[in-house]
């Protein structure tokens, strides 16, 4: 792990709220990272912006009477404002429409031609006879050729990850024609080229999930295709060629370098060399299963097309997909839980707290359940958590006035409590190295039902020899939980630590002085309160009802 880190997340397209399943397989992991690494020391900066481009954005704007631009800042700003409310940490959110990456964007494209690693070539190109215009990839659905998965758009399969060289049994997504085939001159960047170079990145690169990594060298193997990199729309980057200037990049050869020029502006706003400090940096891309394709080829080999100007990831977290009640999540069909209006029922910390113990460092879909979330919530994070941190400080207010004691002789049960907090940090910090952000949260829960046990077991009410270093320890455990929680569900941690009495922000401490026994005889509580609240059947009911009816 070096001292430098770039954290970025796929873009949020600008065209409509965030829900749940956006934040579970990216936002999350990615901000409950950065905070780790922040407090490991790490000089970390977690960037992301809206991505602003594409056909969706400009049909939609035209049915509002807003022009693009003035759709896409109303939802950059309201993608921001959820994603705070959520407790996502960006140290700086942009835009692909924004000056910088316009420029970016050309610039590469320029050097990619340049470079004999781009070609124009007339092609046959669905046209909706209809709707008057030529179909770009998300308005074309059909059936997938390689898998036969149906209802699959043509530029991604969601089922196979796969992208289609074309997709079988066409429709237009707007009318739901069959569209004709017209002939257009576009742009296409010679990805067979870098088969060998991408296979042996790949190979190398030790950090990337295996799983994902030995199927897209399946791909390779299988032969790459060309990458069409134009679209003929008004809204996007516009081709620097004079001839051309009426045509745009497609949004995945754009976007994904929004990557690059957000970190850059911010770095070099900051006084910083950006570029130099994105090459000596660890870079992180969090994604969701559906878009391998374009983070371990497309993406790589644009990057090796300008003699890798700005280096290749180092890490590629991929997490799968989030389903709800175990059914796919569905705008249209009013399956889904947008994260401002589940915010209002209950705060960000229980919704952090249940997606991260829900998800593996795995391709593997997880499921939102109501009924799962209540019990959780209830039995772990007031049950275990809460009532842990409640009854060690509580039982110190009441019992020594909330001084903290001197401590007497240890017994076998004092010094395995004491070893407990100093292997925390370490064991802890293994698995966040390693992603397994699930895993971690759950060894905290651990060290919580130790502690309570502990507790228990020494039953510092009945004032017998050894209470005083019962309550010693298990305040000091109390405060390592606090610092060890920040990533997951940071205003409950600064909650412990403010009742703790300790001053400042619980994020200002080091990663490893979770482990040292900090709280020292004679300091003094906060106000102790109860952490959380229980979640109530009869509202989780409520919640079920506004979903779409079951089909």
């Amino acid at each position: 792990m070096k001292n430098k880190a770039i954290i970025t997340s796929a873009l949020p397209y600008a065209n409509g709220e965030i829900h749940l399943g956006h934040v579970a397989s990216t936002y999350l992991p990615a901000d409950v990272t950065t905070r780790f690494l922040k407090l490991n020391g790490v000089e970390a900066y977690y960037v992301c912006a809206s991505d602003d481009f594409g056909t969706p954005i400009l049909i939609q704007s035209e049915k509002e009477g807003k022009t693009p631009s003035e759709y896409v800042a109303h939802w950059n700003k309201r993608d921001y404002d959820d994603f705070t409310s959520f407790g996502i940490d960006f140290d700086f959110f942009y835009k692909t429409s924004s000056s910088e990456n316009i420029s970016f964007v050309q610039d590469v494209f320029n050097k990619l031609n340049a470079a004999g690693h781009v070609y124009e070539k007339e092609i046959i190109q669905f046209y909706c006879n209809n709707d008057k215009k030529f179909l770009p990839d998300r308005y074309v659905k059909g059936t997938c050729p390689y898998c036969k998965a149906v209802d699959q758009y043509s530029d991604l399969c969601e089922s196979c990850g796969r992208v289609p060289e074309e997709i079988s049994d066409p429709k237009c997504s707007i009318c739901g024609q069959t569209p004709t085939k017209e002939k257009t001159t576009h742009f296409f960047f010679k990805l067979k080229n870098f088969g060998d170079s991408l296979y042996k990145w790949l190979d190398e690169n030790e950090n990337l999930q295996k799983d994902v990594k030995k199927y897209v060298q399946n791909w390779i193997k299988s032969g790459l295709i060309d990458w069409d990199i134009t679209r003929d729309i008004s809204w996007g980057v516009h081709i620097p060629l004079e001839k051309y200037k009426d045509k745009v990049f497609y949004g995945w050869f754009d976007n994904h370098l929004a990557y690059i020029s957000t970190a850059v502006k911010f770095l070099n706003d900051k006084g910083i060399d950006g570029k130099e400090f994105w090459n000596s940096a660890d870079i992180y891309h969090f994604i969701g299963k559906d878009i391998v394709y374009h983070h371990y080829l497309f993406l790589p080999a644009m990057r090796l097309g300008i003699n890798s100007e700005y280096k290749l990831p180092d890490y590629i977290p991929t997490r799968g997909h989030l389903t709800l009640q175990s059914k796919k999540i569905s705008k249209s069909r009013n399956w889904y839980i947008g994260l401002k209006q589940f915010l209002e029922y209950y705060p960000a910390d229980y919704l952090r707290y249940y997606l991260v113990a829900i998800n593996p460092y795995s391709q593997d879909d997880l499921n939102f359940d109501w009924n799962e979330f209540t019990n959780r919530i209830n039995s772990e994070l007031i049950g275990n958590l809460g009532n842990f941190v409640n009854r060690a400080l509580g039982f110190t207010k009441k019992a020594f006035y909330g001084i903290i004691p001197e401590t007497e002789k240890y017994d076998d049960k004092d010094i395995e409590a004491e070893n407990k907090i100093k292997s925390l940090s370490s064991e802890l910090g293994v698995l966040m190295e390693q992603n397994h952000l699930d895993r971690a949260l759950k060894k905290i829960m651990e060290f919580s039902t130790f502690f309570n046990q502990y507790f228990q077991h020494k039953e510092p009410w009945k004032k017998e020899p050894g209470t005083t270093t019962c309550v010693f320890l298990s305040v000091n455990a109390a405060r390592s939980m606090a610092i060890a929680l920040f990533p997951f569900i940071p205003e409950s941690s600064q909650k412990i630590w403010n009742q703790i009495g300790l001053d400042g922000k619980v994020n200002e401490n080091k990663w490893e002085s979770i482990s040292d026994i900090g709280i020292k005889s004679g300091h003094v509580l906060g106000e102790v309160s109860p952490l959380f609240v229980k979640v109530e059947d009869e509202d989780i009911a409520k919640y079920k009802k506004q979903l779409g009816p079951i089909e």
